[in-house]
Formats: C-alpha cells, sequence, structure tokens
C-alpha cells in the first residue's frame, strides 16, 4: 500500500514522502484495512521493528486534522522523552507537541495548548486524579507497550487509567502498540478493537543457540572463530569485524559490568583511530557528569568501544551511552533486562548471556518467553543490517535442545490482570470515588466491570476485594459512606498527592505519634511507607543499624517488638533506606554513599525522588491535620530535591551547578545569585572549570566575551532571570 493513497491531507503525505516513507510495511496495511483511519480501535501485536509507531503516528495525525488531540502513553519516563523527540519533528506541519513525566500533583492545564501529549501512565492517571480540563478533548488514545498489563508493578494503573479513558472519552479512538502476546485476542476484545497481528519484520530475525563452537538456528549451523576464552566476546568480535554492533543481556548489574569491561579490552584491539578519538570524548563526558568509581569503570569501558548500560547509572551517563551506540561509535553494550522494554537501540546481533532469573523465593527462575521475545527483537537494525540474530547460550546439548523449544520455537504467554489484590486496588478505589467516576458501591462495581480484570474475570470476585478497600478508607477518613460514597478532604487530598491511601494513614499515624520530630523522624516516615522502595538488608548490616536504632530511639515514631521478627527486619529496612536520604541530605558524596549502601548513582536519585515527593506530602498531610512537623518536611522536600544543607538552596537550583559544585562555589565565598554575578569568571572557573563558569553566568544574564576576557551587562533584569533559572525547575520527578 503506497503512502500517497492514504486518507490524508497532501502535506503530511508529502511529509513521510520526504522522510523516504513510500510504501507500508504488511502489518501497517493490515491496519489501514481494519480502520485505522476511520475512528476504528486497533490492537497492533507485531514484532518490535515492525512499524507499530508509524501506525500511532498516521492515527494521531487525521484525528488532529480534524480538530483533535491525541494522548501517547509510554511505560517510562525515558521512552516518553524519545517519543516526545521523534513527534517534535511534526512542527513544520503546525502540530504542537508537549510532554509530561513528573509532578503527580499538577493539572498541567497548559499543555492544552499541544495537539499531542506525550505522559507515562502514572502520569496519565494523575492528571485523571486532578481533573485536568482538556482530558476531556482527547480524540485519540495510544497506549504504547500495553502488554505491561502484565507487569505486577505497573500492570494496575495502567489498567485502571485505560478504563478512565475510555469511560471519560467514550468516542475516542484507541491504538494499542504491543509486542506479540499469546491472548492479543482477549486484550483486544477487552478494547472494542480490532487485531492486527503478525510475526512479519523488515529484516530477517534468525534466533539461535550457541553451542560448542557454532550458532544452532532452526534449519542451519554458523561456526564462530573462538578466539578468547569467553564464548560471548568470541561472539561480539564476529559481529564487529562484519560492520555490526551487539547488545548482551546479562542477569545482574555486576555481570553487566564484568562482561563490559572484560568485553572491552577485546573490542579496543578493532578500532580505528577516528573511532578513538569520539570514545575518548563520549568518556570525558561521563566524567563530568558523574562523581562516582562506576563513572570511571563506564568511561574506562567506553574507551574500549563497549558500555554497560542498567539503573544504577545516572540518567546522564545512560543517555550518553544510549547516543553513542546510535552513532556507532560504542559497539556492545552490557545491560539488564531494562533496555528491552521499550527503548530504540536494535544492534545486528543480540547476545542473551542467561536465560535464568535470581527470584528471593525460589532462586534461579527461567524468564518468560514474552521477556525473551522482548530481547530479542531488537536485533537488526532497519536500513543498516541486512538480517538480526538473537543468541542465547547452552553449555550442554540436552540444554540446547530446551532452549530451543522452550524460547526459540516457543509462543509468548498470555497475559492477566494483576488488579485483584487490596494493595494492587486500594489507590484506585480511592481515586475513582475522589474523582465522581463512582459514588455508589454499585457504581463502583459497575466501574470495576470495565477492567481489564472483569473480562478475565468476573466481576463479582473483585467484590471481597473492594469491600476490604472501602472499609479501609472509611476507616482511616478518606471516604464516608452514607448512602452515597462520598471522599472526605483528606480522601481528596491523598488521591491527589498519588500516594496509596495506606502510605497516607502511615504518614498521619507517625505524625501523631512521634514525641519528638527531627529529620530522622520524617525520614523514616516516608521510607516506612509502600511507596518508598526499601534497600535489601546485608548480614553485615543488622548489628550497626540495631545499635543506631537503640542510640536514636526516641526519633522513631514507632519501633516494632523485636520478637516479631518479620515486623522488626523490615524496619532495619525502613532505617537502611532513611540513613542514605540522610547522607544525601547531609551532602556524602554520591561515590561514599554507593559504597557504603551497595547502589549505584541511579538508584540514590530514584530514592530521593520518591522521597521527595513523599515529603512534599507529608508536609501537605501536616498541614490539613493541624501537625507541627509541616514546616520541617517543607525544608526537607527541598534539601531532598537537591541534597544539599539550606544553605545552599539558591546556588543549587542556578541550573548545572549541582550539590558539589554549589558547596565548592559556597566555601569559596559564593553564597548567591547576586555575588555570583558581580564575579570574575576566571575566578568562578578555578572553581568549577571554565565551560560550567561559562553556562553559570550566562543563565545569570551575564554575557561573556572570552573565558578569559572579562564580562559585559546583564542582558537581562534579575527578576526575569530568577524566574528563567526556576521554570523547569520540577518539585518532583517521575521516579520509574
Amino acid at each position: 500500500m503506497k503512502i500517497n493513497t492514504l486518507d490524508l491531507p497532501e502535506n503530511i503525505i508529502q511529509f513521510y514522502l520526504d522522510s523516504g516513507i513510500e510504501e507500508l510495511y504488511p502489518p501497517q496495511a493490515e491496519a489501514i484495512e481494519k480502520g485505522l483511519l476511520s475512528n476504528k480501535n486497533i490492537l497492533a501485536a507485531i514484532p518490535t521493528a515492525s512499524g507499530k509507531t508509524l501506525l500511532a503516528e498516521l492515527a494521531m495525525l487525521k484525528s488532529i486534522t480534524n480538530g483533535g488531540k491525541a494522548l501517547y502513553i509510554v511505560p517510562l519516563r525515558a521512552l516518553a522523552s524519545e517519543k516526545y523527540d521523534g513527534f517534535k519533528e511534526f512542527t513544520p506541519l503546525g502540530i504542537k507537541t508537549g510532554i509530561s513525566t513528573g509532578d503527580f500533583e499538577s493539572k498541567d492545564e497548559w499543555l492544552g495548548v499541544n495537539d499531542i501529549i506525550v505522559a507515562t501512565s502514572e502520569k496519565t492517571d494523575s492528571l485523571l486524579r486532578n481533573e485536568t480540563s482538556w482530558m476531556q478533548d482527547i480524540t485519540t488514545i495510544v497506549v504504547d507497550e500495553v502488554h505491561l498489563l502484565d507487569s505486577a508493578n505497573r500492570g494496575p494503573t495502567l489498567e485502571v487509567t485505560i478504563a478512565k479513558l475510555m469511560k471519560l472519552n467514550p468516542n475516542a479512538q484507541i491504538i494499542a502498540l504491543s509486542a506479540t502476546v499469546g491472548n492479543a485476542q482477549e486484550v483486544a476484545d477487552w478494547l472494542g478493537a480490532n487485531l492486527v497481528i503478525s510475526e512479519w519484520r523488515p529484516i530477517e530475525l534468525r534466533e539461535g543457540v550457541f553451542y560448542g563452537d557454532t550458532i544452532n538456528f532452526s534449519e542451519s549451523q554458523k561456526p564462530i572463530d573462538q578466539i578468547t576464552g569467553d564464548v560471548a566476546v568470541n561472539l561480539v568480535l564476529d559481529t564487529l569485524r562484519s560492520g555490526g554492533q551487539c547488545l548482551v543481556f546479562e542477569s545482574s548489574r555486576r555481570n553487566c559490568t564484568g562482561f563490559a569491561k572484560k568485553a572491552s579490552r577485546s573490542v579496543a584491539n578493532l578500532l580505528r583511530e577516528d573511532e578513538k578519538v569520539k570514545l575518548d570524548e563520549i568518556a570525558n563526558n561521563i566524567l563530568d557528569s558523574g562523581e562516582t568509581d562506576t563513572a570511571k569503570e563506564l568511561a574506562k569501558c567506553v574507551k574500549g568501544g563497549a558500555a554497560f548500560h542498567h539503573a544504577g547509572l545516572n540518567a546522564d551517563h545512560r543517555k550518553l551511552v544510549e547516543n553513542g551506540f546510535r552513532q556507532n561509535a560504542i559497539k556492545i553494550i552490557s545491560s539488564t533486562p531494562t533496555l528491552a522494554a521499550g527503548l530504540n537501540l536494535p544492534a545486528r546481533r543480540v547476545i542473551i548471556r542467561n536465560y535464568k532469573r535470581y527470584d528471593p523465593n525460589y532462586g534461579m527462575q527461567p524468564i518468560p518467553v514474552l521477556e525473551y521475545k522482548q530481547m530479542a527483537g531488537r536485533a537488526g537494525r532497519p536500513h543498516l543490517d541486512p538480517y538480526g540474530e538473537s543468541v542465547l547460550l547452552a553449555k550442554s546439548y540436552d540444554e540446547l535442545i530446551g532452549v530451543l523449544d522452550n524460547y526459540v520455537n516457543a509462543d509468548a504467554e498470555d497475559i492477566w490482570s494483576k488488579l485483584g489484590t487490596e494493595n494492587a486496588l486500594r489507590t484506585h478505589v480511592l481515586s475513582t470515588i475522589a474523582n465522581g467516576f463512582a459514588s455508589t458501591r454499585n457504581g463502583l462495581m459497575e466501574f470495576i466491570g470495565l477492567t481489564f480484570f472483569a473480562h478475565q474475570q468476573e466481576t463479582w470476585s473483585l467484590k471481597s476485594v473492594v469491600d476490604e478497600c472501602l472499609n479501609f478508607l472509611i476507616e482511616h477518613d478518606m471516604v464516608i459512606d452514607d448512602n452515597a460514597l462520598v471522599p472526605t478532604k483528606l480522601g481528596k487530598v491523598v488521591s491527589m498527592m498519588y500516594i496509596d491511601p495506606l502510605s497516607g494513614s502511615t504518614i498521619i499515624d507517625g505524625l501523631k505519634k512521634a514525641d519528638v520530630v527531627t529529620d530522622l523522624t520524617l525520614l523514616h516516615l516516608v521510607c516506612s511507607t509502600p511507596d518508598m522502595r526499601q534497600l535489601y538488608m546485608r548480614s553485615k548490616d543488622y548489628e550497626i543499624i540495631n545499635d543506631f536504632v537503640l542510640m536514636h530511639s526516641e526519633e522513631f515514631a514507632h519501633i516494632p517488638s523485636r520478637s516479631k521478627e518479620i515486623d522488626y527486619e523490615w524496619f532495619l529496612g525502613e532505617v537502611k533506606t532513611a540513613l542514605l536520604m540522610l547522607d544525601w541530605i547531609n551532602e556524602v558524596s554520591s561515590d561514599d554513599i554507593s559504597k557504603k549502601f551497595g547502589v549505584g548513582e541511579g538508584d540514590i536519585h530514584a530514592f530521593s525522588s520518591s522521597a521527595e515527593w513523599l515529603m512534599h506530602a507529608t508536609a501537605q498531610l501536616a498541614n490539613l491535620t493541624g501537625a507541627p512537623a509541616a514546616d520541617r518536611a517543607h525544608e526537607l522536600e527541598k534539601r531532598i530535591q537537591y541534597g544539599a544543607s539550606p544553605e545552599l538552596g539558591e546556588l543549587v537550583g542556578i541550573r548545572n551547578v549541582g550539590r558539589v559544585r554549589a558547596r565548592k562555589l559556597y566555601d569559596a565565598g559564593f553564597k548567591s545569585k547576586a555575588e555570583l554575578k558581580q564575579a570574575d569568571i576566571e575566578v568562578i572557573s578555578e572553581i568549577v572549570g571554565p565551560k560550567i563558569a561559562e553556562k553559570i553566568l550566562t543563565q545569570l544574564g551575564i554575557t561573556v566575551k572570552d573565558r578569559t576576557g572579562g564580562t559585559r551587562g546583564t542582558v537581562v533584569d534579575s527578576k526575569t532571570m530568577d524566574s528563567l533559572l526556576d521554570s523547569g525547575q520540577k518539585t518532583f520527578n517521575d521516579f520509574n
């Protein structure tokens, strides 16, 4: 099907022709035939690189030309940024694109001027809770990675959000995009969608298993030269010699880092001099944007043409690695499976070194077929590779046969709703009542009937769980049941704050019980909520943290009895997490925190982002209930945001400064923006380096002639500049 035959305005057709797209792929043509451009709901369950995003674009553009507005929902913040950057290319068509991923208390009404809004599922849920007016104007809803309905963590929010959008916008077109799943028709039926299901790919995918010295495909074999003692390194070298790149999926962060180090030593021997120059530049940027030993390890690997990628890296490092790989400077990325969850980073060959993952309850367990297919689907770069290869590793002939049967030749599993527990449902019951989607018990069950859970099972099977949630909300003064279900002021606030009602009750109870309120008291309080991920307790931690608790017992709102071993052990994990945050706000270096707690820099930022959001909620709840800790909680919120002491508040808010540079500037005598404005660039350069010094002064309204020639006057007034500096600084961050 030719692009110029589609029922779209001429300027849109010309846009795609200019982009080199003249003909649709077979699955795309099938979607057109099934009503993509005539407002029919579509579920596209097709492999990676088969053109799912183009389907969404065509539907959105058709809707926008008819005066509509599109919402594009993604699971991850990084994926939201990637899609936002892609959709901005429609600007010459007069189409405006916005993005919303953070600040769960904001309505983001300003986004309503856009034609396309990209948001995470959690942010979309919060926009609904905050009753953002433009949500009612949505005419096209795109749900990317809809198979994540099966995720215990993200699935319930995605499911309820889709149900709310279907109720709020009954005439809106839904475009759901998915990897191939076992029960795609069941998901399509729930959405009232026509199903497009296909195994077609623009590039052939060859799935095989390496055993001995050969990759064994279903109908052929490919021998691999055994140059080193590591078969995965040999597979990498074989790929690079033919001009390809590699993604290597590992089972843990430690293995991920270890393999990148090992591979870099061999890959370095294949690099040209011009490639080494580019890699040195990326490595230097990594060192400039991190302060941990991990940054040094990553930079060293990158110099050798390899990199590792996992959630422990900070956002800048992940982006540098991703961009370096897209530019073909970095030849191989060793990654945890998170990289397979949507980011557009294909490679000639995907190597899955271990198809088992550690489960704390059952030990090493085989991964689902769907997860394998997600990783394998990254093989093959459109327009760059003649084919793509995914390779699993086997150590015996029996294992080779087993892996071929259970992964290569297997179908993906069915996906199932994860909504059927009180922990999953509690927050959504409250938000459904608070936003008026239901005002009676019968109405609440009718709304539950719109969910995927109810589509797969009988609605009545959730009634007891819904009743448990309602009883909890009524008992904790968040809902009143007086012939009608009515949210209290507390219930409204908890819902709008986007916290679990159990977190809200935990915070309120803690504020009431606390005799002494210190920074530690409040940090432990937010770390004791179900919305805060806990650090694992290592064997050496128990004695140290228990001794700390005994020394600071008066600072905790509640300490469980040591006779209740499970409760007390969980409490110690909360305290350990609170101690990490205490180090963070007291400006302990990220490297020292990483070593002390066994976490990565990315983890520190994830913990601080969650704690900041929860501390903001604590301040609001303290104000609402009249607890005296409101001011302290508000100050802590700001300190957590920047990881700094109160005196650095003004400096650390300047973009590109951060907690470390702010402390250096403060200790050198620069305590405010006004003092920095009066400083010579040479002086600031000695403290933070010439590049950062220039960026700081430019932000402060000072035009820098050159790095040594002084400055000339401000170009905007200070009030305007302060406003510009504050813009873009979010109170919350998406902690996914």
